[in-house]
Formats: structure tokens, sequence, C-alpha cells
């Protein structure tokens, strides 16, 4: 088991690309971990298990290991059944994340952790609300997530380009390891959701995913380009 501390005050990549995208295979996510290795990341959070064994063969850094599935009847998505957990135990994640949130679900969020324990791995609670977090905490997570913060139903209202500082703030009062992580787009965000309480801070779309970044600056420019007509 990793030692916890090594992630205190660090930069967690989250290397997932657009799902079906031109960067979705395993040896560029293999390349972007190393990349964000190279570059001083403390930890890279990974999804799929093929893609953690791979990464695990090729780094010296902690991995999150999360699976995704579209599930015809719960809206999780996160590492939800209890064989993504085991599989990503076996392929070298030494932290599983998965939806801690408290909504219809195929596997009770205490036996997920209970799994997650036998395994010997550490875990994270990706939440959505201060009573997700209180929930994961008391169960004995180690890592309580904003994660899931302005994806779920009853968090929609979240504005999408900054991270929920009000949640990372809350969670760190009770003193949680907080993982700050979603919608954190820039340098300053991050640092703001440092100052916020947050243990470490996980930066996903910002860094790994093209797609998203581009879509940013070309928003940005089109609404530029409409103020000017407008002057």
């Amino acid at each position: 088991m990793i030692e916890i501390n090594q992630l205190k005050n660090q930069l967690i990549v989250s290397c997932q690309p657009v799902t079906d995208g031109p960067m979705d295979h395993v040896d560029i996510v293999v390349a972007m971990a190393k990349s964000a290795e190279m570059a001083g990341a403390s930890a890279v959070r990974i999804e799929g298990v093929e893609n953690v064994r791979q990464v695990a063969k090729n780094l010296h850094i902690p991995i999150i290991g999360i699976v995704k599935r579209d599930l015809p009847d719960s809206p999780v998505r996160i590492t939800p059944w209890l064989e993504d957990v085991s599989a990503l135990a076996g392929a070298g994640a030494s932290i599983i994340a998965f939806d801690a949130t408290h909504r219809t679900r195929p596997v009770p969020i205490e036996a997920l952790y209970q799994q997650a324990r036998r395994l010997g791995v550490l875990i994270m609670a990706d939440c959505a609300t201060l009573a997700d977090g209180i929930a994961a905490a008391a169960l004995g997570c180690d890592f309580i997530g904003s994660t899931l913060s302005g994806y779920t139903e009853e968090t929609a209202d979240q504005p999408m380009e900054r991270p929920d500082l009000e949640l990372i703030s809350a969670f760190a009062a009770r003193g949680y390891r907080v993982m700050a992580e979603g919608r954190i787009r820039d340098p300053g965000q991050a640092v703001a959701a440092l100052q916020a309480g947050a243990f470490a801070v996980t930066v996903g779309s910002a860094i790994t995913r093209i797609e998203h970044i581009t879509e940013w600056y070309r928003s940005a420019l089109a609404e530029a380009a409409r103020g000017r007509a407008s002057a």
C-alpha cells in the first residue's frame, strides 16, 4: 500500500481520453500517463482495467483506478460492480475510486468498500454532496472526492466553469482528506482548491482532453468575435 501523505498538496493527472475519440487507445493513455509522471504528477487516475494494467507496467507513481459503465437501470457509472474493484486491484491500481452518491445502484457502497479493503488498496469516494462525503468518511474511505458535484441531478445547478470550492471547504472543515476533482480548468483554480482545504488536486480535461480544451478556446474566441462585431 502506498504512503498516503506522498499525495499531500500534490497534483494527480486524470488520463482519460474522450470515449471513442481518436486518442482513446491504450498506448496513448500510457504515453499521457508517462508524460504526467515526467512532469512531476504524484499519481494518475486511469479508467479501464487494461489501461490500468499497461500504465502500471510503465510508471512508478500510484494509479487511481476506475471503471466506467453505462447501466440501463442506474445512473451510477464509476466502478459500480464488485468485479470492477477486483479487476482494478489485480491490474495494479493502488487506489480504487467508486461512485459514493446515494442513488439507485447495482451494489451497495458498503459492499464496494469492503471488497476494496479485503484487497488491500486505498479507497476514494467520488461524491456529489456533503451528505455523500459524510457517509463515505464514516464508512472509512481514505479520500473524499468532489468529483461528481455538478454531474448529478441534485447538483446540476453547479456552474460548470469552476470547481465546487464550497463543497471542498465543507469536506475539509470536517477533517477529511479531500481530493479536489471536477471542473478544474487552470492552475489558478487548482491553487484555489488547495487553499479551500484540498489534500490533493486532480486535473483531467484541462490536461488530457484535447477536444475539451479546443472547445473552450473556440467558444471564447467566438464570444469575443461576437462582442467585437456588435461594438
